[in-house]
Formats: structure tokens, C-alpha cells, sequence
């Protein structure tokens, strides 16, 4: 319920349209009144079935796709909400605010953890797609339709382009806009195929001599 009250306190913050008991009509508290009462607490109490149809009657009535297990703290504001995606293990942080067609997604069917941690302040554009395992910065701005694939996003940074790139940050301008390093889930995975490509060429050299 306190997560609850941030929501709604975070759609005044945001919105200055939203006057008087408007914040009622607002799909996005409808949205996560519908995550953090029922579909969530149905899923940890591994009644996974009840926790994706409330899921999936969330996104019929709001147009906002939550999975069951997305960890979302209080304050999040999604703007319009249409066409919204928060996949399984994505996690976002304190008072973020999130415009329509925002995707947090996966890049294929690893195990394990597979999208995106948002951080405290975070704003993502109109559109923005960001796929991965990958970490976003606290105070951090996605622009509209910026694409994140396997990219962390340091903290106070703006991002914008497809493939997203940093042109402001620390509040500085970046003359020439820098690329954003690659996530550590990336490395790691780079790492594991170089160890694979060694130990099939010494197989290989093994089975020649």
C-alpha cells in the first residue's frame, strides 16, 4: 500500500493535467493496483496460473504488459501506458517514470536473469527498447525510441539512438556521443565462448597429432 501511495503521488508530480480525484482514471495505477495486490502475491504464493491470467487481464484493460515476478518499487508513473512490456525479471527502481511503447525484454531463452534493472529517478521515452540483463543508472534519460541491447547505461546519463548512445552526462555535453560498455552479463558471456573456442581448437590439434 505504501508502494501504492507513491504511484498515486507520482502521477501529480508528473502529469500536471491530473487535477482533483483524476488520478482515478489513470491506467497506470490500474496497472500496478492489479500487479502489487493480486497478480504478484498470486505468484509467490505459486498459484502461477491466477498470477499470469490477472497479468494478462491487466494488460487487456490498461494495454500494459506486467509479468507476475517484475520487482517494480513505489512511484512508477507510466504516461498513457499503451503497449508497455516489463518481462519476468526486471526490476525498477524509486520513482521512475515510463512513456508508452516501453519494452523491457529479453534477447533470447537463457535462464537465469534475462532483462533489464532500472534505477531510482529513471525516465525512458516514448518507445525506448531495452533488451537484456543489463543495468541502468540512477537519474539516467532514455529518448524516445532509443534501442539498449546487452548495454549498461551509467548513472546520470542521457541516452538517445538506435544503437543508444551517451550525449550527456554528469551534465556535460558529449560533443561526439560515446557508446555505452558492454553489460557484464555480455562479458561474462564472451568470456565463456573464447574459453570454448580454445578448448575446441586444443581437441582439435589433440586428435591432428
Amino acid at each position: 500500500m505504501k508502494a501504492l501511495w507513491k504511484d498515486i503521488k507520482a502521477i501529480y508530480q508528473n502529469d500536471p493535467a491530473c487535477v482533483g480525484i483524476e488520478f482515478l482514471l489513470y491506467p497506470s495505477l490500474h496497472a500496478m493496483m492489479i500487479h502489487r495486490l493480486i497478480a504478484r502475491p498470486l505468484y509467490y504464493c505459486r498459484l502461477r496460473f491466477l498470477a499470469r491470467f490477472f497479468s494478462q487481464m491487466n494488460r487487456f484493460l490498461t494495454g500494459i504488459e506486467i509479468h507476475p515476478a517484475a520487482k517494480i518499487e513505489g512511484g512508477l508513473f507510466i504516461d498513457h501506458g499503451m503497449g508497455v512490456v516489463i518481462g519476468e525479471t526486471s526490476e525498477i527502481g524509486l520513482n521512475c517514470v515510463m512513456f508508452h511503447g516501453v519494452t523491457l525484454g529479453g534477447t533470447g531463452k537463457q535462464e537465469g536473469k534475462r532483462h533489464p534493472v532500472i534505477g531510482k529517478n529513471v525516465l525512458l521515452g516514448t518507445h525506448a527498447t531495452l533488451l537484456g540483463p543489463i543495468y541502468v543508472g540512477d537519474n539516467a534519460k532514455i529518448g524516445a525510441r532509443t534501442v539498449i541491447i546487452n548495454r549498461d547505461v551509467p548513472a546520470n546519463s542521457n541516452i538517445v539512438g538506435t544503437p543508444g548512445k551517451i550525449v550527456r552526462q554528469n551534465g556535460k555535453k558529449k560533443h561526439v556521443p560515446k557508446s555505452l560498455p558492454l553489460s557484464k552479463y555480455r562479458k561474462d558471456e564472451k568470456n565463456t565462448e573464447l574459453k570454448l573456442t580454445h578448448s575446441t581448437k586444443r581437441s582439435k590439434r589433440r586428435k591432428f597429432h
